[in-house]
């Protein structure tokens, strides 16, 4: 691992390998302006008692479903007006993903963090234009991209200034509507040295494994939370519902909120252990 780990600053708080982990939360799409206050309400207040710093996430429009019936979101002009009022009334970061060049203007006045979605990390134009934005921009690494790969990546957000820069490991295809989790993925991206982050609710997702959508295992949440924590990373990443059976999107692979301080109190102490 490099000597020095580079660090991103958010209000606050600061995003490191080195440092206390961020939790990065919330229901994997806006259901509803009343449900998305009240999600980031609900965990940032289970948050700010753990002394965990927090960023809330939930998509304004998830363009890639797996069938045309699916629900995908507000859209990008309300979904906006929702996120600004949680960052607004609730007073925590947000975070949200685009999912094409005509979205990252819109985006940048609101959001804190642009997400670039697995998908489409190896999309030049859209990497790089987000990039100009000078946010931070949070990269899901493909399924199909092998960690040390995610260099070319980082030097396409380098070559327009932009340094703040998250890397966030969501599982590898392992055959067909399944993930697996390589925890020397997380060991190889903090050797670039920027933050890293662990998305553990996609990790345990099964890629349309419902046939008509996608399925998942959220019962390995726990598990993978803890290994993850335990490699010493920036962030972790959870999809949270307080009803994951209705949730609108993601559902089978999202955290139970009420089960959610108690993962975090026993993701903190091992973070503490490990990072001293």
């Amino acid at each position: 691992m490099p000597e020095k780990q580079k660090e991103v600053k958010l209000r606050d708080f600061t995003i490191g390998n080195n440092r206390p982990f961020v939790l990065i939360g919330g229901p994997c799409v806006i259901d509803s302006e009343s449900h998305a206050m009240f999600i980031a309400e609900q965990i940032s207040r289970t948050a700010d008692e753990l002394e965990i710093p927090f960023i809330f996430k939930s998509s304004f429009d998830k363009a890639n479903r797996s069938s045309i019936a699916s629900f995908r979101g507000p859209g990008l002009d309300e979904g906006l007006r929702i996120l600004e009022k949680v960052k607004k009334e609730i007073g925590v970061a947000v975070l949200s993903d685009i999912h094409n060049e005509g979205q990252i203007d819109q985006a940048a006045e609101v959001l804190d963090v642009i997400q670039i979605p697995a998908f489409l990390c190896r999309q030049t134009d859209l990497v790089t234009n987000v990039a100009k934005k000078g946010l931070i921009v949070n990269v899901k690494k493909g399924q199909f991209l092998a960690p040390w790969d995610v260099k070319e990546v980082i030097q396409k957000i380098e070559s327009q200034g932009n340094h703040r820069i998250l890397l966030t490991e969501r599982g590898a295809s392992f055959g067909y509507n399944n993930l697996v989790s390589d925890m020397r993925s997380l060991v190889i991206m903090k050797d670039f040295g920027y933050p890293v982050v662990f998305d553990v609710s996609h990790s345990v997702q099964l890629p349309g494994g419902l046939g008509y959508a996608s399925g998942g295992q959220s019962e390995f949440i726990p598990y993978l939370s803890r290994a993850a924590i335990a490699v010493g990373i920036a962030a972790l990443f959870l999809e949270v519902h307080e009803n994951p059976k209705a949730a609108k999107c993601d559902g089978p692979n999202a955290l139970d909120m009420k089960f959610l301080k108690e993962l975090l109190v026993k993701v903190k102490r091992i973070d503490s252990i490990v990072k001293g």
